[in-house]
């Protein structure tokens, strides 16, 4: 079942969408919930990279309604982001002061090392020993995964090192074994303004959606094609429908539509600016942080650059040399280098013009 509601009053839309779902059928009062949103760093709601903090409020309404007095937020921003900034500036702070609920940053969490097949992940243990965990992905683009939804968010419940390694080893099998062996309770996808060029945010386009489910492959699936992609484009997608994670969603599927009035009079796809660019990027094992921090100079720039050559970026260059532009710290052996873990867009930038 896929709850698809427009949104107008996010905390009491939100509260009516998962009234209306199937999560009466899976959770329990007294189950200890943990709710993971999207803080990837520390930008506002609104500019399209994070979770808008009155969906998470709505949610923790309708758990308090239905019961639930257990309840945490739970969260690890992206490698080279403090979590605790984005706690504060994104309004979590006074959320968790409003209502008395926890806020735990998984960054300082011990984790656990679990095994799917021949991948090794290491999870961190608050993720794990939850009862229920409620997650809360933004619908948005990813400079390499081309959309982070539901099965991605899930990065942010491995430790740092984990996190740089999914890059060096390729992101979609780890991000499809990661679903296998921590397992959401529902989610709650913020549609409401998720940038469509970049997952860092800066680029939002309105849609005031929220989609709610169970099955997160179901709700990805279903949120690929809301903005352009069939879901086997999204590799970890088809690798999570390989190995068992879920189901695509179909005819079959059970859809419930709220809240028409509020609907965008327009379709919003996916611009795929990022696709434009990659005639001149060099790319090996590039982190999130990184390749966004690039493809935001490049959109700023308007892909005009004074480079003749490729611009290198990516893990896979660390104790590599060579002439040309390199981005980030692993790139420091190229004759031209933007330091940093990320750079700054701003200085890539002034590098590229």
């Amino acid at each position: 079942m896929i709850v698809l509601s427009y949104v107008k009053n996010f905390v009491n839309d939100t509260m009516d969408a998962l009234k209306v779902s199937d999560i009466h059928d899976y959770l329990k009062a007294d189950y200890a919930v943990s709710i993971k949103p999207n803080l990837v760093n520390s930008s506002p709601a609104e500019d399209g990279a994070t979770t808008h903090p009155e969906v998470v409020e709505g949610i923790i309404l309708f758990l308090k309604e239905f019961g639930v007095r257990k309840i945490k937020i739970i969260e690890g921003s992206w490698a080279g982001a403090r979590t605790m900034d984005a706690y504060r500036k994104c309004g979590y702070e006074a959320l968790s002061k409003r209502y008395d609920i926890p806020f735990i940053d998984l960054k300082s969490d011990s984790h656990s090392t679990l095994k799917y097949g021949e991948q090794e992940i290491k999870i961190c243990n608050e993720a794990l020993e939850t009862d229920f965990l409620i997650n809360v992905p933004v619908l948005k683009a990813h400079c390499q995964t081309l959309m982070t939804c539901c099965l991605k968010n899930l990065k942010g419940c491995i430790p740092d090192s984990e996190k740089r390694r999914f890059h060096s080893i390729g992101l979609h099998k780890p991000i499809a074994a990661l679903n296998m062996l921590l397992k959401t309770g529902y989610c709650v996808v913020d549609g409401i303004c998720g940038d469509l060029s970049s997952e860092e945010g800066g680029h939002p386009v309105p849609a005031n959606r929220v989609i709610a489910g169970r099955d997160p492959l179901e709700v990805d699936s279903f949120c690929a094609e809301l903005i352009g992609y069939h879901p086997d484009e999204i590799k970890y997608l088809s690798y999570a429908n390989e190995f068992g994670v879920g189901k695509y969603h179909g005819p079959d599927t059970r859809k419930v539509e709220l809240n028409a009035q509020n609907k965008p009079g327009f379709e919003n796809k996916s611009s795929r600016s990022i696709d434009k660019y990659k005639r001149i990027i060099d790319e090996d094992a590039a982190c999130s942080a990184c390749y966004a921090s690039l493809i935001f100079a490049l959109e700023k720039l308007g892909g005009k650059t004074r480079t003749r050559g490729k611009i290198h970026i990516g893990q896979g260059f660390e104790g590599r040399s060579g002439e040309g532009i390199g981005i980030g710290k692993c790139t420091r052996g190229f004759s031209e280098c933007v330091m940093g873990c990320p750079p700054k867009a701003l200085d890539i930038i002034e590098a590229l013009k």
